[in-house]
């Protein structure tokens, strides 16, 4: 029997100094900088001027996500409900490093990201093939709550990497060839099990360029 389709509108949060200056994030709570808080609000009004509704609105419980969300929350007239398996994948000992630095101080870490080795776990840091299944998880677990809802998430660039290679079937050792823009937003459809991307890397809502580090 078929149920009724599901919307999940992913959007990734707006710009930081790390964003700006390639610094691996993760699980570090570093808050949005000026132009992050102006896409969001950007991103804010644009889904307002569209007249778009959403049943539901949740977020990383990390703060530049949150930050993201919170005028959201406001155009849209609903609470910003937290969920920590949003978060980014952790990196371990690389967090904090830009890529020259992770090279540098831990070289097999740094091997096993550039390479895109599944199964190769940073020193205190989870796995891509991990992480992957605990987005999978949380997207999906959240799809079936809201079953035929409209449901908009603020969260990371991995976790919309993760959900862009899972609906398309892209596997997690193949390069990225797709944008991540800051604050764009991403539209997935999940029926009877199945995602669909409907549209992908929206800034038509933003003024000026989004950031990207394709990396």
């Amino acid at each position: 029997m078929n149920t009724p389709s599901t919307i999940l509108v992913l959007v990734r949060h707006g710009e930081t100094d790390w964003n700006a200056c390639g610094r691996l994030q993760g699980h570090t709570d570093i808050p949005l900088n000026a132009h992050g808080h102006a896409q969001a609000e950007s991103l804010a009004e644009g889904l307002a001027r569209r007249g778009e509704r959403f049943d539901v609105l949740y977020s990383s419980d990390l703060s530049r996500a949150r930050a993201t969300a919170a005028p959201l929350g406001q155009a849209l007239g609903l609470p910003v409900i937290e969920e920590p398996a949003l978060r980014e994948r952790h990196f371990g000992v690389l967090q904090g490093l830009t890529l020259a630095e992770a090279a540098e101080h831990h070289p097999a870490a740094y091997a096993g990201y550039r390479q895109r080795r599944v199964d190769a776990v940073p020193e205190d840091g989870e796995s891509l093939e991990r992480f992957c299944a605990r987005v999978s998880e949380v997207l999906t677990r959240l799809a079936v709550r809201h079953v035929g809802g409209r449901i908009l998430v603020v969260a990371h660039g991995g976790v919309l990497e993760m959900a862009y290679r899972l609906a398309v079937g892209i596997p997690l050792s193949a390069p990225r060839d797709f944008a991540l823009p800051n604050a764009a937003l991403n539209r997935f459809c999940f029926s009877n099990g199945t995602w669909k991307v409907e549209n992908w890397a929206d800034i038509s809502h933003l003024e000026g360029d989004a950031f990207d580090e394709l990396a």
